[in-house]
């Protein structure tokens, strides 16, 4: 589904959207049950340390990247022609101390022109009590300066962060199961711990792509997801066909190093992807 004009507008204004309906509740409350039972069952590809890019190698989550609902918003907002750069699972277990700093996605990410939006679809009720995003209105308009921390409770790979930020201003975007949001690669945006009972699942997009965008530095692997091919600058990926296959866990592995490279250059140090 299409975004309105208003929609496009509020984007372009405030730097994000939400919610938009993806799937009915119960569609993701399956998903999130077929996330833990490929949990359960491949531990050593999904766990805390290693939840990058697991649609390269897990056949259900390819196809939620390429749904029609998420896919015809992104086209609204980056043209027609779209590849999919990376995707994370964000998870909080129950009345955890993990959050994510506030920060830009383009920061780090090699990328120009920053014709790419981040989409972020809830799996699990996520609220503020849970550690929705919380996004700072307005903020896409310039690059800011960031710190690495390193935190051993912040998800965020360098764990960077922007200072002096007005938290104010934040808002908080608390989604239903099957809804997401979309926001902007400079949005400064980040998320509280979640002193919830229950575990708070979302999968992020980051990013779609459009047709302009090339690498600025570094090698790039990105899955082609609607309009022309993929511009030769690009590593271009398939999508698996079975589970955690040989050859999606060597995709997905081959993928993660590469955006290692990218997103730690001139880093102090690294965490595993």
């Amino acid at each position: 589904m299409s975004l309105t004009r208003a929609e496009v507008d509020h984007y372009e204004r405030e730097g994000w959207i939400a919610p938009i309906d993806v799937m009915s509740e119960v569609e993701a409350s399956d998903l999130a049950a077929e996330l833990e039972k490929a949990e359960a069952a491949h531990p050593a590809d999904l766990n805390p340390q290693h939840r990058n890019n697991a649609h390269l190698a897990f056949p259900f989550l390819a196809e939620v990247v390429t749904r029609r609902a998420i896919v015809s918003a992104v086209n609204s907002l980056v043209g027609d022609d779209v590849a999919l750069w990376s995707t994370v699972l964000f998870i909080k277990e129950p009345d955890s101390s993990a959050f994510v700093s506030w920060h830009q996605d383009a920061f780090y990410m090699g990328l120009e022109p920053q014709n790419f939006v981040t989409a972020w679809l809830a799996l699990t009720p996520s609220t503020y009590e849970s550690g929705c995003v919380s996004v700072i209105p307005r903020s896409h308009r310039r690059s800011l300066e960031h710190t690495d921390t390193f935190g051993s409770d912040n998800i965020l790979t360098r764990g960077q962060e922007v200072a002096e930020i007005d938290t104010r201003q934040a808002v908080h975007l608390e989604l239903r199961p099957g809804q997401m949001s979309l926001h902007h690669p400079w949005l400064v945006h980040g998320s509280q711990p979640n002193r919830s009972a229950e575990r708070r699942v979302g999968v992020a997009m980051q990013s779609f792509l459009g047709g302009d965008v090339r690498p600025a530095r570094g090698e790039h692997h990105v899955l082609h997801i609607s309009g022309r091919s993929v511009h030769p600058s690009f590593v271009v990926v398939q999508p698996p066909t079975e589970t955690a296959s040989d050859r999606g866990i060597a995709t997905r592995r081959a993928a993660n190093d590469a955006m290692a490279a990218v997103l730690y250059d001139g880093a102090t140090k690294q965490r595993e992807l």
